[in-house]
């Protein structure tokens, strides 16, 4: 009788020790975020910058509870190709929550617009035709205004600070507009800037009279620095500038490489003192969101943190790619920057347009410091962020599509 009591100890012990062990292996499966930044679905804390880093086993969460596999199947509509780095880390976003929960959460991801066009993204998540979703909120334009008004001229200058800055912005305000979904992140492109076929433009006064490519804030923008806007697409660019249409285009700097613009233009003007971006959701249906278990939806919670920064460096390193196409090619081209006095010109010419925004907004019953703490967040982030050229060895190493192992 006592030798088999001691034996069953001794099993007892030896199965304690290997759930041990696995739960030791599994939270080392996931790399540490370098940095802790800000999501919509939990509160702000940064520390970007830092010298110290967390552990695996404290930044991955995997579900303790037991599931079904496949309790959970959602869609996730994305306008995003699937080739696309930014589409690739919303596939990550899927896989890493179905890893997490142990299969319990399946994901259906549909890139390239094949459920619905961008500018119905939203909309499929709020009636459920999808249960999450990603797009611009510049495709449905006075449905987020206060989102929105991001995407005006406040000085953007770093994809990396830009992602960050819009999460912050949504953190501290959650404007009512986002009350009927779930946000789970936001992503910032790099700033627009102004690229030019044959005059460089070093002042205000040489943009006065240039036909510039610009839609949407951009137009207003091209208007206020005394140039004409052009409206036409990204894909209908390369064209209208090769054939003189066209005097130039305002946009991100990664469309230099990821659309070839740079073997058609000359001058890049970097006028990070009006850099303006366009910003992004990553949002969930409310409904499906309120039927998840609170360990469930701690897994969502902790991958969107995750993909923020992952965004964040993708957005700096798309802007890097497009710099190195373009001096790569030689020819004379040549990367402007803006000299201090210069730059504070810019600006002024087009606070009018971020004024009448403000406005609005006031008019509205919005009257929070919008463009106070967004100038505040671009300066406290720029100096913790990574250079251009870190963010795309990053990517390099780290953003993998799933589906392409």
């Amino acid at each position: 009788m006592g030798k088999a009591v001691a034996l069953a100890l001794v099993l007892l012990l030896a199965l304690a020790m290997g759930v041990v062990a696995c739960g030791e292996e599994e939270a080392a499966t996931t790399t540490a975020a370098q940095e802790t930044t800000t999501t919509a679905a939990q509160e702000t804390t940064t520390t970007a910058g830092e010298e110290t880093t967390t552990s695996a086993a404290e930044e991955t969460t995997t579900t303790a509870a037991t599931y079904d596999e496949g309790t959970w199947k959602f869609t996730f509509n994305n306008f995003f190709p699937p080739t696309n780095n930014i589409g690739i880390v919303s596939e990550m976003f899927c896989a890493e929550i179905d890893k997490r929960t142990n299969g319990a959460v399946k994901f259906e991801y549909l890139p390239g617009g094949s459920l619905t066009p961008a500018n119905q993204v939203a909309d499929s998540v709020v009636t459920g035709i999808a249960d999450l979703g990603f797009s611009c909120f510049a495709y449905t334009p006075g449905v987020f205004p206060v989102m929105e008004f991001l995407d005006y001229p406040l000085g953007y200058p770093h994809g990396y600070v830009n992602t960050m800055v819009v999460n912050e912005f949504y953190n501290e305000f959650k404007p009512a507009e986002l009350d009927n979904v779930q946000a789970l992140c936001f992503y910032g492109t790099g700033p627009q800037v102004l690229f030019t076929t044959s005059k460089p433009v070093r002042t205000l006064a040489d943009a006065k009279g240039l036909v510039i490519r610009s839609t949407g804030v951009g137009a207003a923008i091209a208007g206020a620095l005394g140039a004409e806007g052009y409206a036409a697409a990204q894909n209908e660019a390369y064209e209208l500038l090769s054939k003189g249409v066209i005097d130039g285009s305002i946009a991100p700097r990664e469309v230099l490489a990821g659309w070839k613009q740079g073997e058609v233009v000359k001058y890049l003007t970097q006028a990070f003192s009006i850099g303006s971006i366009t910003s992004m959701y990553m949002i969930m249906n409310k409904d499906k969101w309120a039927d998840l278990p609170p360990d469930i939806q701690q897994v969502f919670n902790d991958v969107a943190l995750e993909s923020v920064e992952a965004f964040a460096n993708v957005a700096a390193a798309y802007d890097y790619a497009g710099v190195e196409f373009f001096t790569s090619l030689g020819e004379g081209r040549e990367v402007i920057d803006l000299s201090e006095e210069e730059g504070n010109a810019w600006k002024a010419a087009v606070q009018p347009m971020v004024d009448k925004n403000l406005e609005d907004l006031k008019a509205a019953g919005f009257t929070e410091d919008y463009q106070g703490f967004v100038e505040n967040k671009i300066q406290e982030w720029l100096p913790k962020a990574p250079s251009e050229a870190d963010c795309a060895a990053w990517v390099e190493e780290n953003i993998k599509s799933p589906s392409a192992q």
